[in-house]
Parts: structure tokens; C-alpha cells; sequence
């Protein structure tokens, strides 16, 4: 039987169904009722969420009401007597139970205002079934000259992409620059908002001591305001820079971290300055072997460590996989300046090619048995230097254009952080440190060794130079 639709009266078979949804009517103090319910649980919610907030006025409120207003200005006295007490008494706790906890509240109130607006302006929101999918900011840490703040990320995202966006997130949120790395849950990033510079100050020359720990050598200060200290053990090290940006800092305060193990003999350094002893000429009393005009002579020095290598490790193979220092086996450190004179520039093809060959097994075999290269050069193309991949630790200083940073560090540094083509130049020492399988680089200002204190460290420690075969 068809189904047929009345309107007005007339059978119409055509014509569309109507529904007519029904009426329910509540009497108006059940819907005051129902409205009033639900404002009690939203401030109940609000109440116990801003804590911080509520709970100070509540009691303010109370001591108040008993005791009229010399109770809250009793309470608000001490607070502040107590408070002055503990900044002043015991300034690093203070900070890190009081201050910076209140800080971070008052820090995340501000990135949430800005931070629906950010995500999408930096294209880091998603669109999916017709929603916009916004990253969730879940926490705010405070310390000094930064903000630590933990995204969870939208399902599909990387934290590569946030470090993409890092430096329009730095735009929006008035901060120097922002840096991404993974969070250690699943599925969220960590930014770090740096707020000012805590690296303008120059570093002074650190302490020496009387036997390096070659595992943590003191260099000079991170961007958090501790020490930097560099791994030695099991690394080759490649120092990168434009004229004037500080590669001198890094030679020097690694040479100070070793001379105290070079006054004993338990280590030796050996220099080779290719641009005529300009660098490390003024210090070459702690050098065990220098070399600044005769090619030839670098040469062999090279071929010299290359053969002491192949023969550590054939002595050592089965016992150890890494080689410990004494006195008649002491650590062996080349540094050369400007390693492209030797790699790139020299005329002579017969003797660069020994060069190239000798450098090969010495960053290649050296670093497990105590045979280590520092190089510093100024131009990071591969035609320069084809052996820039066997240096795991490298160090890059002010450089003249973005692309040469992701040649210096890897690929990516760049949009992680490392903007060595920002670095002033009235900061020279300022570099980033990136390590072989760390993906986050490192802000470091080395400390600065002027003449007079280059001088009276060669006079204290240089006592083991080697000329002709003989001790002096």
C-alpha cells in the first residue's frame, strides 16, 4: 500500500513527508536550575585548575574577614620577609622551588594567548575532516635566559617540523631563537625559547690541571652557563670559521685542558702551521714536535703519527678498544692550522698526496689508540677538504652563508638551531658544537688566551720539547 502525505486535508501521494519534532516543555526554574549547576562545576573546575591563583585570594580573603586588614598585610609582610631571606640565603634553591615555577605559570598564560595563532601562521596546525588540529602545550619550564616548553605534536607530525618553523616561532613569541628536539615521551617535542644572550660576556682562560681528564675537558662555557666540557676519547675534531671568529679560542683552550698532561709528558702535542707559525708559533715551547715553513717536514710528521697509529693498533688489537695514556705511551694530539694549505692549496701533487694518505690513516685508525687530529680551516667545501666525514666532532664558528652551516654540522643543523651565519662579528668564540649521532647542536663560547697568556702557560708547562731526537 503506498504511503501517502496529508496536507490540509488532501490526499497527496507526492508530496514529501513532514516530521514534526516534539515539544518538551520544562518550567523556567529547572532550566535556572540546570544553567546554575553547570556555572558551580565550571568555577569548581576553575577554582582547583588555577590553584595558584584562587587559593592566595581565598586566604586573603578569610584572614580579612577575622582580622580585618592588618591580617593580609601581616601575611603579604612575612611572605616577603621570607622570601628576601631564602633569595639571599640560598639563591639556587629559591630559584628552583620558587621563582621559576611562579615564573613558568606566568610564561605559559602568555605563549597560550599567542599560541592557536602561531601554530597556524607557522603551518604547523592540520586540517583533517574538517577540523583545524592544533599541537597541545602541555608544560613550561623556566631557567636562566630560557623557557622549556613540552608540545605534544598532532598524529603524523615530526619534530623536524618544528625546527623548520623555528625561527618564526621565535618572531611570534619575541624570543632570540627557539630550538627543537624530541621529547622523551612518545609523540611530543621540546622547545627551548632563548630569551636573552647569556654567552656575550667573553670566557677567561679555565684552570689547568695537573692530569686531564681526556673524557671531559674543560673548554669554555655552554649557552645554560655551565662549563662545556669535550669528549677527546674516541674523536677527531674539526674546527670551522671565517677569518676573525674565534678559531684561535677553540686551538687555545684545548691545548690549556691538555697542559698539565703535557708538562708531565703524558701528553704530546704536536703543531703544524702551514700560514708560517702566525698561530701557533707564539705558544710552540708546548709543542713536542712544530713545524711551520718546511712541507716536507709536515709531511712526515703526519706520516710519522699515521705509522705510530697502524702500530698502536696492531699492539693493542684483542687487549682494549681504547688506548690509555702513561708516561712511555703518552697521548699524541696534532693540531694544525688551516689544514687547507696542506689538503687543498699546496702546489707540489707528490706531497700533497702523501699528506692526504697520512692524514686518512691517522683520522681513520688514531682515535682508538690515543692518535688525535684538531684541524681548523676556513672554507668547509669537499673539494677543500674531501676528509671532512671522518671528523665526528665538529666545531662551527661564524661562517660567511646559511649553506656552508649544514656542510660544517649535517645536514639539518641549520633548522635545529645552529646559526652560524648569525653569529655577530664582534662575538668571535661563539660556535656550535655538533657530535656524530646527536642530532641537537650545542652553543659554546670558548674562553679567549691573549698573548701574555699563551706565553706564560708555554713557560709553566712547555718543558717536554723534543728537537733533534733529544729532551729540552
Amino acid at each position: 500500500m503506498p504511503l501517502i502525505n496529508v496536507i490540509r486535508g488532501e490526499a497527496i501521494p507526492t508530496a514529501p513527508f513532514t516530521v514534526r519534532t516534539p515539544v518538551m516543555r520544562l518550567p523556567i526554574w529547572l532550566l535556572v536550575l540546570w544553567q546554575a549547576a553547570k556555572a558551580l562545576f565550571w568555577l569548581a573546575v576553575a577554582y582547583v585548575r588555577f590553584w595558584y591563583v584562587t587559593l592566595p585570594a581565598t586566604l586573603l580573603t578569610w584572614l580579612y574577614a577575622q582580622f580585618s586588614w592588618q591580617g593580609p598585610v601581616s601575611l603579604t609582610g612575612g611572605t616577603a620577609v621570607v622570601g628576601a631571606a631564602w633569595w639571599f640565603g640560598h639563591r639556587p634553591s629559591c630559584q628552583r622551588f620558587g621563582w621559576w615555577p611562579v615564573l613558568a605559570k606566568w610564561r605559559r598564560f602568555l605563549y597560550r594567548r599567542r599560541w592557536n595563532a602561531a601554530m597556524v601562521t607557522a603551518k604547523l596546525s592540520v586540517s583533517y575532516d574538517g577540523h583545524t588540529i592544533i599541537p597541545v602545550l602541555k608544560r613550561v619550564r623556566c631557567r636562566a635566559g630560557s623557557d622549556v616548553v613540552l608540545v605534544r605534536m598532532v598524529t603524523g607530525q615530526i619534530p623536524d617540523d618544528f625546527a623548520k618553523a623555528s625561527e618564526r616561532l621565535a618572531q611570534t613569541f619575541g624570543v632570540r631563537q627557539v630550538k627543537a628536539m624530541a621529547g622523551t615521551t612518545f609523540g611530543t617535542v621540546v622547545l627551548v625559547l632563548l630569551r636573552g644572550d647569556t654567552l656575550h660576556k667573553t670566557v677567561a682562560p679555565m684552570a689547568v690541571t695537573g692530569t686531564p681528564d681526556f673524557t671531559a675537558l674543560t673548554l669554555g662555557v655552554q649557552e645554560d652557563g655551565a662549563p662545556y666540557e669535550l669528549r677527546l676519547f674516541g674523536t677527531q675534531i674539526l674546527i670551522v670559521g671565517a677569518t676573525g671568529s674565534g678559531k684561535g679560542s677553540v686551538i687555545w683552550s684545548l691545548v690549556r685542558s691538555l697542559a698539565g698532561g703535557a708538562g708531565t709528558g703524558l701528553v704530546q702535542l704536536w703543531g703544524l702551521d702551514p700560514k708560517g707559525g702566525m698561530e701557533l708559533g707564539i705558544g710552540w715551547p708546548m709543542f713536542t714536535r712544530f713545524a711551520s715553513q718546511d712541507f716536507t717536514e709536515m709531511a712526515e710528521m703526519l706520516e710519522q703519527a699515521a705509522k705510530m697509529a697502524q702500530d698502536r693498533a696492531s699492539r693493542l688489537a684483542g687487549e682494549t678498544r681504547q688506548h690509555t695514556p702513561t708516561l712511555d705511551d703518552p697521548l699524541i694530539v696534532l693540531f694544525i692550522d688551516e689544514l687547507a694549505n696542506l689538503t687543498a692549496y699546496l702546489t707540489e701533487r707528490q706531497l700533497k698526496d702523501r699528506i692526504k694518505a697520512a692524514l686518512g690513516i691517522v683520522l681513520t685508525q688514531g682515535r682508538a689508540v690515543g692518535v688525535h687530529v684538531v684541524a681548523a680551516i676556513q672554507d668547509p667545501r669537499k673539494e677543500v677538504l674531501p676528509a671532512r666525514g671522518l671528523f665526528p666532532t665538529r666545531i662551527g664558528l661564524r661562517l660567511s652563508e646559511p649553506g656552508e652551516v649544514d656542510m660544517v654540522l649535517g645536514d639539518g643543523m641549520r633548522d635545529r638551531g645552529a646559526l652560524c651565519d648569525r653569529i655577530p662579528q664582534t662575538q668571535p668564540g661563539i660556535g656550535y658544537v655538533a657530535l656524530e649521532g646527536d642530532p641537537t647542536p650545542m652553543r659554546v663560547r670558548f674562553s679567549y688566551l691573549d698573548d701574555d697568556n699563551i706565553r706564560d702557560m708555554a713557560h709553566l708547562y712547555g718543558r717536554h720539547r723534543v728537537i733533534e731526537g733529544e729532551e729540552a
